[in-house]
């Protein structure tokens, strides 16, 4: 059955964040610190291992040996020039914040409140309660935020879902459905439910994909998806930056650049007579 390697994985992850949720609360605050920072190092590698989709032969003879790298980075370039034209990840945090504010009924805003003899309420209490939310809130995005890129971006999603899409088997979906229940259980335990949501974001994706694949065939050319893949893994580094908290950054803008990658490198080899 088409779609069933997407069902799959979004079931997957549901559960695994329901897991996480589970055991998260026993752990201590450094173990918690501790297990964010090993998933942030494990995307660390799973990134520079997709770089290694810049040595693909059929990549190199479409782009050149000293064109590889180059297209990477004027799709990531572009990526980034639109995405933050487009405010991607404004509109990804937006949309995490709306779920929140959705789905989140166990963290009500805090309401002012009165003494039982009338009198004016503890301001400090108050305070304490709104920042409390606040800081909940700020949780709930990171963990949809920061879960839905590793889950969408990585190339077995992409390979996968053209797989599935094909008839060709959910093997690869199969697998990134293991690895992203066993992230999920790791990214619930200290970023909340804000993980289980980003099903939503990686069934809509993937699904996409599928459709495409299952309507259009197999379309893209094996220099295509190795820099695909390579794009792929630089935002993969990054968002493994971003979950040790070394540095914030957009990855969220760069996304258009896993689009750009396919198609410079179909541009680049149609002007060099390679592709």
């Amino acid at each position: 059955m088409i779609g069933l390697g997407t069902l799959i994985n979004v079931v997957a992850i549901v559960v695994g964040a329901a897991a996480g949720r589970l055991i998260g609360h026993r752990l201590p605050e450094r173990t918690n610190r501790l297990v964010t920072d090993v998933l942030g190092l494990v995307v660390l590698v799973i990134g520079g291992l997709n770089l290694a989709a810049l040595s693909d032969p059929d990549y190199v003879a479409t782009v050149t040996p000293g064109g590889t790298l180059l297209v990477v980075l004027g799709a990531l370039l572009i990526g980034g020039i639109t995405g933050s034209a487009l405010r991607i990840e404004d509109r990804l945090e937006q949309f995490g914040g709306w779920l929140q504010g959705r789905v989140s009924r166990a963290l009500p805003a805090p309401a002012p409140a009165v003494g039982l003899d009338g009198a004016d309420p503890d301001t400090a209490a108050i305070d304490a309660a709104a920042a409390q939310h606040a800081a909940k809130r700020a949780q709930f995005i990171t963990g949809f935020v920061n879960a839905s890129l590793v889950f969408c971006i990585g190339p077995l999603a992409i390979l996968g879902a053209f797989s599935d899409g094909t008839g060709q088997g959910i093997d690869q979906l199969a697998l990134k459905s293991v690895l992203d229940g066993f992230a999920s259980i790791a990214f619930a335990a200290t970023l909340g439910w804000g993980v289980a949501l980003s099903a939503l974001p990686v069934g809509l994706w993937q699904g996409l994909l599928t459709v495409l694949a299952a309507t259009l065939g197999t379309v893209m050319s094996a220099a295509a998806i190795a820099s695909l893949t390579a794009t792929g893994g630089v935002l993969l580094l990054a968002v493994g930056i971003r979950i040790m908290n070394v540095r914030a950054i957009a990855v969220g803008d760069l996304l258009p650049a896993l689009i750009a990658a396919p198609l410079l490198t179909v541009l680049v080899g149609t002007l060099l007579g390679t592709a």
